[in-house]
């Protein structure tokens, strides 16, 4: 229910045009500003429901005023895009006024608020007070006087978080042993790295000094010392090959998971998505964007790990030879973790808007590449080339905005590193002046210092590829998160032998806030051939994709044989229908498994025997390799009508007991046609038929024509019951008929 708006100012320059006009207590309630006249030109005009009456002006007219009463009424509808309010009394239509359904909200709350009214007028009651509304998919509360939900329908560009990354493991689960056993090895080979450092203070302080004081070498210790360093380096090296290879297979595993669940998901969602998705973006996050968090999987984060259990056995290590010289090495930690903290908030922002913008020129690329055809028929390289410039250009921009921070970022830490070298150096040269430590303490903590900053130089580098895959991430699980608005029942009804009834219930349909179909009712019988017709937008298409369960109905049902499709598993019901489209899709790949592929097992004698019923089979033996030819993307390499009959084969391979046609004959020539028709008698014989087409005497075999108008039924007959009833399929059939005869002259004096 939308919210009533009660003492709302209007919008400048209305304001101070309707002051003037407005009576002593009279308020404001709604408006609708109008942006088309009656003839259909862009305008600008004004209607304004207030508490005593309804003005309005149409562009190049003065203001008109009707005092509200109970006899008024306020009627909606809208057609192709655009909408009609008219105002009625009990006599006659005193106004009616014209806007595109851009203006749509504004006059559903203007509907509402007359309803409202004259609700009241008409039980002599105060108006009621209007409910709170509430959105139908958060149930969180709108806001006064919206109806679009503002958590629901804003564009998220929320900023990805790196707790994002922990929701992976629920792909990593399935190899939760195989990573214990990784890091078990990792532990091992960064305690084998830090064992070298701690043998160098005997090896300095009990061989090699006192051999400058002129002792003799002891060459079992030296023996001794030089096989553990170099039993450490081979431990070392062993132990790291094994957790690498293991954790790395383990992160392919899990990328290569990542991938087919989205790609599974995708194909589960409704076609409602892929409406407002650009297939680029897609397939961007479907392959660059899991390849990313592979590579973080198998390299960097295992870096990472490395680095910081390097640190922090490294602290352990410094602490227990000299605390105080532990402190001054890890002086410089407090900065560079702060400067890591507000490099990390810049660049998590920006490396999110990195994947936008770099969507966009792979979007430009899935459409050119496909459409190449389209571009070079109307000699569009130049244009399509500047479109990538641009989007490259943009995706240039971002990257050299991030690249400022971090190119800042990456010396400075290097600067401090090499800073807290010094000081320790400094501070280690004074100890060991005062005989505080030996030369050989020194030496080693040298060397555990230089491993110490290298990983947390590496750590810091660490946060640019983090952020990018808390940002692919993010991006994955936006599509893994989406639910479909056609869901699987939980507990789906088995379907028996289906004979292909079908039933509409009073069913309504809306593409957003606009009505594409209402309470429309159709009982479709067994083996039934009905012919759907009607004006371009008058919901035929958006009907037959109801029946398919494309969509699902806002109101009403769809029952096949009597059960609600919406409990019927999607794919059990599907596997009933055929489905011939007005540009049929082919795959690449060969003639024969575009046939067979509602049914890929199909044999080849069942291949040849539906593409002999499709008036096929002749063509295809013409094709170099016959049914094996290899056939283009998206079927380039065969004329619409070709692919059209290859369209129908794989229809008629499924045999299913319903077949839907969507303009099937329109995109092609008269004698193409002919062959289309034969095959698609073929194809009809036994079947319940649902057929739209753009030739009307391509219906007349029908056993009912359907004429829509508006998503609804105006007209159910056969060709001759219509005719002769000269309602709205008569005058379509006079129409064509005199375009027809129009383009027969035109050609006759060419």
């Amino acid at each position: 229910m939308l919210p009533a708006l009660t003492e709302q100012k209007l919008p400048d320059p209305w304001h101070a045009e309707t002051a003037a006009l407005l009576q002593p207590e009279e308020t404001p309630l709604a408006w609708l500003e109008l942006d088309l006249d009656h003839s259909l030109s862009f305008a600008r005009g004004m209607i304004i429901l207030t508490n005593q009456s309804i003005l309005a002006r149409s562009a190049g007219e003065e203001w008109q005023r009707w005092p509200l009463d109970a006899s008024l009424g306020l009627h909606y509808s809208d057609h192709a895009g655009v909408a009609c309010l008219e105002l009625m009394n009990a006599e006659r239509r005193l106004a009616f006024w014209r806007y595109t359904l851009t203006q749509n909200l504004a006059a559903l709350r203007l509907l509402r608020e007359f309803e409202r009214q004259s609700e009241a007028l008409r039980t002599g009651e105060p108006p009621k007070t209007a409910e709170e509304a509430v959105c139908a998919t958060c149930k969180a509360p709108l806001p006064p006087g919206e109806d679009e939900c503002p958590i629901c329908t804003r564009e998220l560009h929320e900023a990805p978080s790196t707790w994002t990354l922990f929701r992976l493991w629920r792909f990593a689960r399935p190899y939760r042993w195989q990573l214990f056993t990784g890091f078990g090895l990792m532990i091992v080979a960064t305690a084998a790295t830090l064992v070298a450092p701690y043998l160098t203070m005997p090896l300095m302080d009990n061989i090699l000094i006192p051999f400058q004081n002129g002792q003799p070498i002891d060459a079992v210790k030296v023996s001794f010392y030089l096989g553990g360093l170099l039993g450490s380096a081979l431990l070392s090296w062993s132990l790291g090959w094994a957790k690498t290879y293991i954790l790395a297979l383990v992160s392919e595993r899990i990328s290569a998971d990542l991938r087919t669940t989205t790609y599974e998901h995708l194909l589960k969602l409704s076609l409602e998505y892929f409406g407002g998705k650009r297939t680029g973006d897609l397939m961007s996050r479907i392959g660059s964007e899991s390849d990313r968090i592979s590579v973080f999987l198998s390299l960097h984060a295992l870096d990472f790990i490395t680095d910081v259990l390097m640190i922090a056995m490294t602290a352990v290590i410094l602490f227990s030879i000299n605390h105080w010289l532990a402190i001054v090495t890890l002086l410089p930690l407090p900065l560079i973790a702060w400067m890591i903290h507000i490099v990390r908030d810049r660049l998590r922002t920006g490396f999110e808007k990195i994947d936008r913008v770099w969507s966009e020129v792979t979007n430009v690329l899935a459409d050119t590449i496909p459409g190449i055809r389209v571009v070079k028929a109307f000699a569009q390289e130049d244009r399509e080339a500047q479109r990538f410039r641009d989007a490259n250009r943009r995706n240039l921009a971002v990257n050299d905005k991030i690249n400022k921070t971090w190119s800042l970022f990456t010396p400075t830490v290097t600067l401090l590193t090499e800073i807290g070298l010094l000081v320790v150096w400094a501070f280690g040269i004074w100890q060991v002046s005062g005989k505080q430590i030996t030369v050989g303490v020194l030496t080693a903590f040298l060397a555990y210092i230089g491993r110490f900053y290298t990983r947390l130089d590496s750590m810091s580098r660490i946060v640019s590829v983090t952020q990018k895959a808390a940002a692919a991430a993010k991006r994955i699980f936006d599509i893994l998160d989406h639910v479909s608005s056609v869901p699987e029942p939980t507990n789906p009804v088995p379907l028996k032998e289906v004979t292909g009834s079908v039933e509409l219930r009073d069913i309504g349909f809306r593409y957003g806030n606009r009505s594409v179909v209402r309470n429309l009712s159709l009982d479709i019988r067994p083996g039934e051939m009905i012919g759907l017709v009607g004006h371009s937008g008058s919901g035929k298409s958006t009907l037959v994709n109801l029946i398919c369960r494309f969509y699902d109905v806002s109101e009403g049902a769809i029952f096949i044989d009597g059960v609600d499709i919406r409990n019927v598993s999607l794919a059990a019901f599907r596997s009933n229908i055929g489905l011939v489209l007005q540009e049929p899709f082919l795959f690449f790949g060969t003639v024969a498994e575009n046939i067979a592929y509602g049914k890929p097992d199909a044999s080849r004698e069942e291949v040849i025997a539906a593409a002999r019923a499709a008036h096929a089979h002749e063509f295809i033996l013409r094709l170099p390799q016959g049914y094996d030819s290899i056939v283009g993307e998206r079927g380039q390499g065969l004329s619409g009508g070709e692919r059209q009959r290859i369209s129908i084969a794989r229809a008629l391979l499924i045999n299913p007991r319903i077949l839907i046609m969507d303009e099937a004959t329109s995109a092609v020539d008269t004698e193409t046609e002919k062959e289309i028709q034969r095959a698609l008698e073929n194809l009809v014989k036994g079947r319940t038929t649902i057929a739209i087409a753009h030739r009307l005497s391509t219906l007349r075999k029908a056993d009912r024509l359907v004429v829509m108008d508006r998503g609804q039924i105006v007209e159910i007959g056969n060709h001759d019951e219509l005719m002769e009833a000269r309602g709205a399929y008569w005058r379509l059939y006079q129409a064509q008929l005199r375009n027809a005869e129009q383009v027969a002259g035109e050609e006759a004096q060419a």
